[in-house]
C-alpha cells in the first residue's frame, strides 16, 4: 500500500539478521508455518506484522493471549455451554446470568451443524487469520503453562482452543442485540402445565429485564465525523468514543495490524476476533455506534386448542420442533450430572416464554425470529473494511457484503468526506406488513407479528445478501462535507440539515424524542461553528469536558424550587439545595455532592408523567424536551420525594460534604482503585460511564468510554489521539492492567504511532519475531 510498509518489512528483516537469524524468519517462515513480528509500544499495544494472513492471525492470537489469556479462556468455557460444569450451575456469569441458563442458552446457539455451516462459510482469508490465531494462542498458553498459569485461571477449564471455539465467540457476538437478550426467556420456554425438569431456570427475569435495559446503555456509543466544510484543514477528523463493557467478552483490545503491500490498520478488536471493529487506516478513519434498528421479531403463535406444542399456521395445525439440550452440572459433592432441556421452536424460531410479558398459555405462544442467526458474513465484513483504501472502497464493502450486525457506521477520510450509514442487518418488514401483521397496541419497542399467517413472514429482496433482510439500498445512509453525528438514536437527525425519514419503523423512527448525548453533540457543534473550524482538541473536549447537558436544561428550575417555601421538610432539603447551587455541572473528578444528589433526584423525576415544561416538538428535536415543571403539585411533589431520599442515601453511603466524585465513582484492579470521571449518558453526558454500587459508598465502573480515538489526517497520512480506558491487559499482575486506566483518570490522551518511524521513535518500544515451531520467541531490542 505504501513505500512505509515495504520499508518496516525490510527493517525487520534486518532486525532479524543482526541477531544471525535468517531473513525467512521475520519475512516469511519456513514453507508452511507462521511467523509474525510483535511491536509493542506506551501502555503495551501491539503492533503486529505478518507476510500473509496466517501469520498475523499467529501474532494477534499470542499477542492477546499475553494480555488476556485468563479473559478469552473463561470466554470460551461460556460459549460451549460449560460453567456449570466447572463453576456449578448457580454461579453467575461476568454478565450476572446464570451459569446454567447460560449453559442451556450456548448449547441451543453453538450446535455443532450451525458452526460447523459458520465456519464452512468463511472465506480463505478469514479462515487462516483465526486458524494463525489459535496457533498463537495455543503457543503462549504452553508458554504459561510450563512457567504457570495466572492465578486466576490456573485450573482445568483452560485448554487449548480450536477455531470453532473462536467462532462459536463470533456467534455470541451476533445474536447481543437480538436472541441473547433473551437467554432465560429461551431456555425456560416449557408448554403449559408441563412437569418442571429438575434444574429448569425458573428465575433470573428479573435481571434479565434489566440487562435488556442497559444493553444500550453498556453497548451504546457516540461517533462524530467532521468533514472538510468544518474541519481546521479541509480533510476528515472522527471522533469514536464507543460504551462497551469494561469486563468479559465485550471487553475491546487495542492493536495495529499490517501486511505489507495489502493490510495497514490501527484500532481496537473485541475478544477473539482477528480484525479490526473501530480503526483508522492511511486515508480512513471509521467507528460504530450500536444502532435503534430491530435486528429481530416476535411471531406470536395460535396454538392447537388439542395441543399447546403445535402451532395453527393458515389454518393448519403445524407441529412445533423439538430440539434436545443437554449440559454437564457439577453438583454440590462435586459429581458431575446431565441436565437436559427440549427447546421448542416453530419456523420462525425458537419459543421464549417471559412471565408477564410473553407468556406459553393453551392459546398463545411467542416465537423469536433472529436476522443475525444467518449472518456468517460479519468477519469478511470487518476485514474487508481493514483493506478498504478509500471512502468507496468501504461504502462498497459494506454494501456488497451486508455483515455488520446491530450498529451504525461512521467514517471520514482524507479528502474530507464524512459518512454515515445505518446498514446493518435489519428483518425486511414494511410499514404495510407492521399494519396487517401486528397489534399496534403493542407499540414498536418490540415488534410482534401474527404467527398464524405465512403472509407476516419476512419479505426477501433479492438483492439483499440474506433471505429475509432489507437490501444496502433501502437503508440510511448519508455523505455530507460538514459532519454527521449519532449517539444511539435512530437515522433521523445524523445531520438536522438533512433529516432521514420515511422509513420501516423496522429500520429508523422520525419524531422521536433525541437522546441527550446527540442533544449534547448537536449543540456543541453549534457553539463551535461560532468560533472558526473544528480542531482535534475540540473533540477530544466533548468528552473530557464531562459536561451534563441535562442539568442546563433544569438546574434553574431546581434552583427555583430550593429558593421557594420548603415547608416542614426545610431542614433536609437545604441541605441538598446547598450542595447543587455550588456544583459545577459537571461529573468530573473534583464534582462535589451536587453531582451525586443530581443523579439521584433526576432518575425518578425523569420518569414523572408531565414533568417537563416545555414537551418533546418534533419539530425542535434539538431543543426540546426541557425544564422542570415544578408550578405542577404532582412535579412538585415528585421532586420532594426524589430530594429527601438522596439526602438520605447520601448519608447511609457515609459520604460528607467534602466528599468528591472521585472518592465515588472507581475501576479497581489488583487491589489498586483508580478515580473515574464521567456518568449516567442518560444525564446527558458524552463521557458516558455505568458503575454499579460496591463497597464503603463507592461505585465500581462496569462499562462506557472504552476505546476512544481522534483521528485527522495531514500529507503524511493519519495523526491519531487515543486510550483504551480500562487498559489492555486484564491480568492485574500485568504492568498493563490499569496504566491506561490512570491516563484516562487524568485525561492524558496518547498519540498512536501508525507508521514504522513513529512506532520505533517510541520509547517504550520493543519487538518479539515468533515462527511456529520454535520454542521461544526472538527478542528484538531498540
Amino acid at each position: 500500500m505504501s513505500g512505509q510498509l515495504s520499508r518496516r518489512g525490510l527493517a525487520g528483516v534486518f532486525l532479524v539478521m543482526s541477531l544471525g537469524l535468517s531473513t525467512v524468519a521475520s519475512a516469511q517462515g519456513d514453507a508452511g508455518q507462521a511467523s509474525a513480528e510483535i511491536a509493542r509500544t506506551r501502555f503495551g499495544v501491539p503492533h503486529i506484522q505478518a507476510q500473509d494472513e496466517r501469520g498475523l492471525g499467529y501474532g494477534i492470537g499470542y499477542a492477546y493471549a499475553q494480555d488476556n489469556l485468563c479473559l478469552l479462556a473463561n470466554e470460551i468455557v461460556t460459549v460451549n455451554g460449560q460453567r456449570s460444569r466447572y463453576f456449578g450451575p448457580d454461579q453467575l456469569t461476568v454478565e450476572q446470568r446464570e451459569n446454567r441458563v447460560s449453559d442451556l442458552f450456548f448449547s441451543w446457539l453453538n450446535t455443532p451443524q450451525a458452526v460447523s455451516g459458520f465456519w464452512q462459510a468463511q472465506t480463505p482469508e478469514v479462515q487462516q487469520l483465526v486458524e494463525g490465531y489459535v496457533a498463537g494462542y495455543n503457543r503462549l498458553l504452553a508458554e504459561r503453562k510450563a512457567k504457570g498459569l495466572p492465578e486466576q485461571c490456573a485450573s482445568e477449564w483452560v485448554r487449548p482452543i480450536t477455531a470453532l471455539d473462536l467462532v462459536k465467540l463470533t456467534r455470541r457476538l451476533l445474536v447481543e442485540g437480538g436472541v441473547g437478550q433473551f437467554a432465560e426467556a429461551l431456555a425456560g420456554a416449557q408448554p403449559p402445565k408441563a412437569t418442571a425438569l429438575t434444574g429448569a431456570p425458573t428465575a433470573g427475569f428479573a435481571g434479565a429485564a434489566a440487562r435488556q435495559q442497559r444493553f444500550a446503555l453498556e453497548r451504546g456509543s457516540n461517533a462524530l465525523a467532521i468533514g472538510s466544510e468544518r474541519s481546521f484543514n479541509g480533510r476528515g477528523m472522527l471522533l469514536a468514543n464507543p460504551h462497551f463493557p469494561w469486563l468479559g467478552g465485550m471487553r475491546f483490545y487495542q492493536m495495529h495490524l499490517t501486511i505489507p503491500g495489502k493490510l495497514d490498520v490501527m484500532g481496537a478488536a473485541l475478544p477473539g476476533l482477528p480484525v479490526i471493529n473501530i480503526g483508522f487506516s492511511q486515508h480512513l478513519a471509521w467507528t460504530h455506534t450500536v444502532d435503534s434498528s430491530k435486528h429481530f421479531t416476535l411471531y406470536r403463535l395460535q396454538l392447537d386448542p388439542k395441543d399447546p406444542t403445535r402451532y395453527l399456521l393458515d389454518g393448519k395445525s403445524v407441529p412445533m420442533s423439538q430440539q434436545t439440550i443437554t449440559v454437564d452440572v457439577q453438583q454440590a459433592d462435586g459429581q458431575v450430572e446431565t441436565l437436559s432441556r427440549v427447546v421448542y421452536g416453530s419456523q420462525f424460531g425458537p419459543i421464549v416464554q417471559w412471565p408477564g410479558r410473553l407468556d406459553w398459555n393453551n392459546q398463545f405462544a411467542y416465537s423469536l425470529r433472529d436476522a443475525n442467526l444467518e449472518n456468517d458474513r460479519v468477519l469478511a465484513q470487518w476485514y474487508a473494511m481493514n483493506k478498504a483504501v478509500t471512502l468507496k472502497d468501504l461504502q462498497n464493502a459494506v454494501h456488497g457484503i451486508q455483515g455488520i450486525p446491530w450498529v451504525n457506521t461512521l467514517a471520514v477520510d482524507d479528502q474530507g468526506q464524512s459518512l454515515y450509514m445505518n446498514l446493518s442487518v435489519v428483518p425486511n418488514v414494511g410499514a404495510d406488513k407492521l399494519a396487517r401483521c401486528s397489534d399496534p397496541r403493542a407499540g414498536l419497542r418490540l415488534i410482534v407479528l401474527d404467527g398464524s399467517r405465512s403472509e407476516c413472514a419476512w419479505d426477501i429482496d433479492a438483492k439483499a445478501m440474506q433471505k429475509g433482510i432489507y437490501a444496502a439500498d433501502k437503508l440510511p445512509q448519508l455523505l455530507r462535507r460538514d459532519y454527521v453525528q449519532n449517539s444511539n438514536d435512530s437515522a433521523w437527525m445524523a445531520n438536522p440539515s438533512q433529516p432521514l425519514s420515511g422509513y420501516s419503523p423496522l429500520i429508523s423512527q422520525q419524531d422521536q424524542p433525541l437522546g441527550l448525548r446527540a442533544r449534547f453533540a448537536l449543540d456543541r457543534l453549534g457553539q463551535l461553528a461560532k468560533g472558526g473550524p473544528v480542531k482535534a482538541q475540540d473533540l477530544q473536549r466533548m468528552v473530557m469536558d464531562d459536561q451534563v447537558y441535562l442539568a442546563d436544561q433544569v438546574m434553574p428550575d431546581l434552583l427555583g424550587f430550593c429558593a421557594s417555601d420548603l415547608g416542614a421538610d426545610a431542614s433536609a432539603l437545604v441541605e441538598a439545595c446547598t450542595r447543587l447551587k455550588a456544583w459545577d455541572r459537571t461529573a468530573g473528578l473534583d464534582s462535589g455532592l451536587g453531582f451525586i444528589h443530581f443523579q439521584s433526584i433526576m432518575e425518578p423525576l425523569q420518569a414523572t408523567p408531565d414533568v417537563w415544561r416545555v414537551a418533546f416538538d418534533p419539530k425542535d428535536p434539538q431543543h426540546t424536551p426541557r425544564g422542570l415543571a415544578i408550578e405542577r403539585p404532582a412535579v412538585r411533589k415528585a421532586l420532594r420525594e426524589a430530594m429527601l431520599a438522596s439526602v438520605a442515601a447520601v448519608k447511609a453511603a457515609g459520604l460528607t460534604k467534602d466528599s468528591r466524585w472521585q472518592d465515588v465513582q472507581v475501576a479497581s484492579s489488583g487491589g489498586r482503585q483508580t478515580p473515574i470521571h464521567g456518568g449516567p449518558g442518560e444525564l446527558g453526558i458524552y463521557n458516558a460511564i455505568q458503575s454499579v454500587p460496591s463497597a464503603n459508598g463507592q461505585r465500581e465502573v462496569v462499562s462506557g468510554t472504552s476505546y476512544l480515538q481522534v483521528v485527522t489526517f495531514d500529507d503524511k497520512g493519519p495523526q491519531a489521539q487515543g486510550l483504551l480506558a480500562f487498559s489492555i491487559s486484564s491480568d492485574p499482575a500485568s504492568p498493563y492492567s490499569a496504566d491506561q486506566t490512570q491516563a484516562f483518570s487524568k485525561k492524558q490522551w496518547s498519540v498512536l504511532p501508525f507508521t514504522e518511524q513513529q512506532i520505533k521513535a517510541d520509547p517504550h518500544y520493543q519487538a518479539l519475531i515468533i515462527r511456529e515451531r520454535d520454542e521461544a520467541g526472538r527478542v528484538v531490542t531498540h
